[in-house]
C-alpha cells in the first residue's frame, strides 16, 4: 500500500517512519515505543559513553525484537579557544550575577563527541541493523569497519551537493534535512544557514540527484506531511518533534509545557546554545544573545557556559537557558504513547495516499 517500499525493505520495518535520534532528551524508552509501533527506533549516542551505549542497546534488545538505529555525530573536533571562551563567559556574566552564580567557577566540558574507534568497537560488538551519522561521515577506515558488520549506513544532507557526496561515499540511504527541522543542521559541505532549502524544495531535487532512498525530515508531524513527502519523491520520513510529548520522552515538565504552548512562529535557528546552528524553541538567551552570534565559541564549547545557567533557571521554573530543540511543526505534537503515535501517523498517511 505504500507507493515506495525501498525503506521498509532496507530497514526491515513495518512503516516507512524513522523516529529521529534526539540527544539529551530521550533514551531507550522512546526507541522501544517507536519500534513497537512499527517505526525504526533510533538511539542517539553522541552524548553517551561506550558503556552507556552498550547498556541502552541491551535494554532495547531485551524489550523488543526490532531493528535498531544507532546514531552518531561525525563532526571534526575543534580545540577549545580559551580567549574566545573567556569572552563568551563575559558576555553571559550578567546572567550569572542575576542567578547568584559565580561566573569564574570552573565549567564542565560539553559532552558531544564524534564517532571514534571506541564507539566503532561498540558497533562491531552490538551489530545494530542501522548506523546513521550526522555532520557527514567518519573517516573511511572507521566507516569500512561499520559496513563490515552488515549495518545499513545512513547519512544526513541539507543540500543536494551533500547528498551526492554521501552517495559517492557509500551510504545506503540519505536523510534530507529541510530548514524546518528541529535540532542541529547536519551541514558539512557548507555553513551557509541562510541558504538552506526547505523540505519541499529539497526532497525532489535530491531524489533526482541520487539513486539511494531519501528520508524526508523537517516539519513532518502528521499524515499529511508523510503523504506529501512520498509525493515529492521520498521513500519515508524521519520524525522527531512529534515524539517529544510522548510519555517515553525525557522532556521535563517545563519543557513539555513549552512544547505544548509553542506555535508555528516559536522556533528559530540559533548557534548560541552550542556553537553550531540548530533549530529550537526561542528562549531568553536566544533572543537576547542571538539568535546567531559571532561571539559563540565553536561547537560544542559554547554549551559549557550555559549548563550552570540552565540548571539554576530551571530550579526557578524557567527555561530561559534551556535548549528545547524542535522543528517548525512543533504544534502538531501529541501527548500519546510513542507506539500509538507511530501507528496513528502511518494510518493517517495511508488513508491520504490511497485517496490520491
Amino acid at each position: 500500500m505504500w507507493p515506495d517500499r525501498r525503506l521498509i525493505d532496507l530497514f526491515g520495518i513495518e512503516f516507512p517512519i524513522v523516529q529521529a535520534p534526539m540527544a539529551g532528551i530521550m533514551d531507550a524508552e522512546l526507541v522501544i515505543g517507536a519500534a513497537e509501533g512499527g517505526a525504526l527506533g533510533s538511539l542517539p549516542c553522541a552524548m553517551l559513553s561506550p558503556d552507556k551505549a552498550r547498556e541502552q542497546v541491551g535494554i532495547i534488545r531485551q524489550r523488543v525484537k526490532a531493528p535498531i538505529n544507532m546514531n552518531f555525530f561525525s563532526h571534526r573536533p575543534v580545540a577549545a579557544d580559551p580567549q574566545r571562551e573567556a569572552g563568551w563567559r563575559t558576555r553571559l556574566a550578567a546572567y550569572y550575577k542575576e542567578l547568584g552564580l559565580d561566573p569564574n567557577a570552573p565549567l564542565n566540558a560539553a559532552n558531544r563527541a564524534p564517532f571514534d574507534a571506541a564507539m566503532c568497537e561498540v558497533v562491531e560488538d552490538l551489530k545494530p541493523e542501522v548506523v546513521s551519522f550526522h555532520f557527514g561521515l567518519p573517516d573511511k577506515a572507521l566507516l569500512d569497519r561499520v559496513k563490515t558488520t552488515g549495518a545499513v549506513v545512513v547519512g544526513c544532507a541539507t543540500i543536494v551537493r551533500e547528498a551526492v557526496w554521501l552517495e559517492e561515499n557509500g551510504v545506503d540511504a540519505i536523510i534530507a534535512q529541510g530548514a524546518e527541522a528541529g535540532g542541529h543542521r547536519s551541514m558539512f559541505l557548507t555553513d551557509n544557514i541562510a541558504a538552506q532549502p526547505g523540505l519541499f524544495a529539497l526532497v525532489p531535487q535530491m531524489a533526482d540527484a541520487v539513486r539511494v532512498p531519501i528520508i524526508a525530515a523537517g516539519g513532518v508531524g502528521d499524515g499529511r506531511g508523510i503523504a506529501a513527502a512520498f509525493a515529492l519523491g521520498a521513500a519515508g520520513v524521519q520524525i522527531g518533534t512529534a515524539y517529544l510529548r510522548c510519555p517515553e520522552s525525557k522532556a521535563s515538565v517545563l519543557g513539555r509545557a513549552a512544547l505544548a504552548g509553542a506555535g508555528d512562529e516559536s522556533t528559530v535557528i540559533t548557534n548560541v546554545m552550542t556553537g553550531r546552528a540548530a533549530r529550537g524553541i526561542a528562549n531568553r538567551a536566544m533572543r537576547e544573545v542571538g539568535p546567531v552570534s559571532p561571539d559563540a565559541p565553536a561547537f560544542p564549547h559554547a554549551a559549557s557556559a550555559f549548563a550552570p545557567l540552565k540548571a539554576a533557571a530551571e530550579k526557578q521554573g524557567k527555561v530561559d537557558f534551556t535548549n528545547l530543540w524542535a522543528g517548525q511543526a512543533v504544534r502538531l505534537g501529541r501527548e500519546m504513547p510513542a507506539a500509538d503515535l507511530t501507528r496513528a501517523l502511518a494510518g493517517d498517511a495511508l488513508k491520504r495516499l490511497s485517496a490520491l
